[in-house]
């Protein structure tokens, strides 16, 4: 979905999606059946009939069959074509402008919200042919309709060959998140694929499956066919049975809403969150989402809505699930990977193992990273074990190479800010803050260089520096683009590393001298996340590795060997965690691209699966593989997961990568890199300086940047936006300054087609983020960066 839209459920409108397993399967015909019942039975309520697309000639439409056999349930078709064909052969055909998913989708919304207005009742909303007959674009109706997330009866085949269409038809639905409800099919006495269907369904599934009578076989004359249609109709077991059906609906759908609407005051009394102190948190506080597609989830509007008032409401995921969401929820394609994977494997043990997933994954992260050091992939759960992975890899190679005994303490190198996960040894790579400083076990390892930062402030993109290192580097400077302050090769022809080489290096020695041992140099190239949303100048990073790279002599205590080629570390391993900001979170397949230098060891999680399944690859050069080789088992790598290689994990991390990759070469994202991030005339560089491209209009990020009362800087990059608020009690985790402006966003607007819609963001202090996926569309970024500006304003 590109733009909000919000789910069709109200208290007043028991909205039906009716779905077939096959064309000619009944769906009208079962359609009008539960259409004239609701009438009849709930006589003072609104039953209405909506054909979203329809082929064929006008005068067999199926809202005139409604019409002459159905009195009293209103009618409405979206678009009609009158070629008898599939609906994306008809609407190609017709010469009109084929409509897209998302105005096809809004028309039904705006549809349904006009039944809701006018009181209690029924809204059946009726497909075209089978589960996966295209939509005008093209599209599966399978596909095209999820955004709805519309409640479904089925309508089985009761003929020859229909069982396995019927199941299959199922499949599809609940492979894409339907909620089937019912199903129902024609009794036929040759077949009976009725009381196969009735047991398979209420034994694998629950589901209640219903069948009726056939209607009588169509004759040509149509006053003899119309009668026997309306002595069908009226036949009281049709009635009953449609109650029958009826009934259930009506009850499915208050059990529905009950169950959304206790969700939260559950979860207060048992859910234990993540990042959360929850004494400061009441069940009004907690979200609760009854479904995602695309950037959205679907939430409980807050308070208790009226009747006619929707139930749920569309809302932007500012986080993009905590910096996981790549290709948007509900992915029919990764979802199908994923089923794929687990009906071919489920989950089998990896230790001397091999699967096709696990290898294809690591040979294209491999060549997507370009990286010559680079050679063997460490399959794990997640971003923090993985890092914990690369620096036991990073701390064994610099132990052997400068022979240091197992009783020396080595520490890392890093940046203040940086973070690397919540698991202990993780933790113990990062500096003493908020998230370590009251747990026990907390050992903070190493030294954490302090740094410059990007920021576009008052309209002017600038490197700063703060007052504390501004006595050792001096002072920032103001650029005329970002593209210039990526331009680091020209920068260093300039000489701007000079300042950032002799920081390093004297502190390198004053450490040096005090006797402190490091095993490994471990950064987040170019943004911090957890640290702040710190953009950090790209110059300072690969000053960093380089000085640390051709500085052995500051580690070591004597002569050691040499690195035996130009792909072995020197000086310490390198360790790059791409967690965050790997797999075109900022536009690139690596951020290392930006600094022009390769790191020895890479972790990649995140985007790796594209929000569906956690995985990660730590990657490693040959030469750190070979520190652990040896015929003593107990100088392996001894680290390990019950789900080491999960092929779920890795099939769904091949198709979300492949997919990333095939849109880089589409030109997908022409339309963000379009929006001004162009560089100067003197910027272009070998490094790409000129692909420096954001989702978010750098006109938007300078306009933000202009709001000097409340903001004292903003960047953006990639798909990643921060706002860095004023607070005069002092920035940092604990800082509430972004929190008016997180709950501006959390009330949100109403849309006139697609219904109340908002935006759900984190804070990190006094800095609020906003993350698009890479399937963000240009409507959807430009109607939140509206939304911003009135939030600030």
């Amino acid at each position: 979905m590109k733009a909000p839209l919000a789910s069709l459920l109200w208290r007043s409108l028991r909205v039906y999606q009716v779905f077939g397993a096959n064309t000619d399967v009944g769906k009208t015909v079962f359609t009008t059946l539960l259409g004239r019942t609701a009438k009849r039975r709930w006589n003072d309520e609104r039953v209405t009939f909506l054909k979203p697309v329809s082929t064929g000639s006008a005068d067999e439409a199926d809202d005139n069959h409604i019409r002459r056999f159905a009195e009293g349930v209103a009618h409405k078709t979206l678009f009609q074509y009158d070629i008898p064909v599939s609906p994306h052969t008809a609407a190609l055909a017709s010469g009109q402008p084929i409509p897209s998913d998302d105005a096809l989708l809004a028309k039904c919304r705006s549809f349904a919200a006009e039944c809701a207005a006018q009181g209690r009742g029924w809204l059946f909303v009726e497909t075209a042919g089978g589960v996966h007959s295209p939509g005008p674009s093209g599209n599966t109706q399978a596909d095209l309709y999820i955004p709805l997330r519309t409640p479904t009866v089925l309508i089985g085949d009761s003929r020859l060959g229909g069982i396995s269409q019927t199941i299959s038809a199922f499949e599809s639905l609940r492979l894409r998140g339907y909620d089937v409800e019912s199903i129902m099919l024609f009794q036929d006495a040759k077949y009976e694929n009725y009381q196969y269907l009735s047991e398979y369904f209420a034994k694998h599934h629950g589901v209640p499956v219903t069948s009726m009578m056939s209607p009588p076989a169509r004759v040509e004359d149509g006053k003899e066919d119309a009668a026997a249609m309306s002595d069908y109709y009226g036949n009281k077991e049709c009635e009953d049975v449609s109650a029958d059906v009826l009934e259930h609906l009506d009850r499915r759908h208050d059990e529905r809403i009950a169950s959304i609407e206790s969700l939260a005051a559950k979860a207060h009394q048992h859910i234990w969150y993540p990042f959360t102190q929850q004494s400061l948190v009441g069940t009004k506080d907690i979200m609760t989402i009854d479904s995602a597609h695309g950037d959205y989830f679907q939430t409980l509007m807050p308070g208790k809505a009226t009747a006619d008032e929707p139930v749920l409401r569309s809302s932007f995921d500012g986080s993009a699930s905590w910096w996981t969401q790549g290709l948007g929820h509900s992915n029919p394609q990764l979802t199908l990977a994923a089923a794929y994977a687990a009906g071919r494997y489920g989950h089998v043990m990896f230790a001397s193992a091999v699967h096709q997933p696990a290898m294809a994954l690591a040979q294209l992260l491999l060549e997507g990273m370009q990286n010559p050091r680079l050679n063997r992939v460490f399959f794990s759960d997640n971003g923090s074990t993985g890092t914990e992975v690369a620096v036991k890899m990073g701390l064994r190679a610099a132990r052997v190479r400068y022979g240091w005994g197992t009783e020396e303490r080595l520490g890392v190198l890093g940046l203040k800010g940086g973070y690397h996960g919540d698991t202990i040894g993780a933790m113990d790579m990062a500096e003493p803050c908020a998230f370590n400083e009251k747990v026990e076990w907390y050992e903070g390892k190493g030294f954490w260089f302090d740094y410059p930062t990007v920021l576009c402030i008052d309209g002017r993109w600038s490197v700063t520096v703060n007052q504390g290192l501004s006595k050792d580097i001096g002072d920032g400077q103001s650029y005329t683009s970002l593209s210039d302050i990526f331009d680091v090769e020209g920068r260093e022809e300039r000489g701007e590393h000079h300042r950032y080489e002799e920081y390093i290096t004297k502190t390198l020695a004053a450490l040096q001298e005090r006797g402190q041992k490091f095993g490994s140099l471990i950064i987040e190239p170019i943004v911090l996340g957890a640290g702040g949303m710190e953009l950090v100048d790209p110059l300072f990073q690969r000053t960093l590795v380089k000085v640390v790279r051709r500085s052995p002599h500051l580690f070591r205590t004597s002569d050691d060997a040499a690195p035996k080629d130009e792909k072995d570390w020197s000086g310490l391993p390198v360790i790059f965690d791409e967690v965050f900001t790997g797999l075109y979170r900022l536009g690139r397949f690596t951020p290392s691209s930006f600094l022009g230098v390769h790191p020895d060891i890479s972790v990649h999680a995140k985007l790796l699966t594209g929000g569906l399944v956690p995985l990660c690859t730590t990657l490693a050069s040959e030469h750190i593989f070979d520190v652990f080789s040896s015929n003593d088992k107990t100088d392996a790598l001894l680290h390990g997961h019950s789900y080491t290689a999960h092929p779920i994990g890795c099939q769904v991390a091949l198709e979300s990568v492949k997919e990333m990759q095939a849109m880089e070469q589409r030109g997908d994202w022409a339309w963000a890199k379009n929006q001004g991030w162009t560089s100067s005339a003197n910027a272009p560089s070998t490094l790409g300086a000129d692909r420096v491209w954001s989702s978010w209009p750098r006109d938007f990020v300078q306009d933000l940047s202009h709001n000097t009362r409340r903001v004292s800087g903003a960047w953006a990059l990639g798909s990643v936006l921060a706002i860095h608020l004023r607070d005069a009690a002092g920035t940092g985790y604990s800082s509430n300054a972004a929190q008016g402006l997180r709950e501006a966003l959390a009330k949100g607007k109403d849309s006139r087609d697609g219904g109340p819609w908002n935006v759900h963001s984190r804070v990190l202090g006094n800095v609020l983020y906003v993350m698009t996926s890479q399937t963000t569309s240009e409507t959807s970024v430009r109607q939140i960066a509206d939304l911003l500006k009135q939030s600030l304003a």
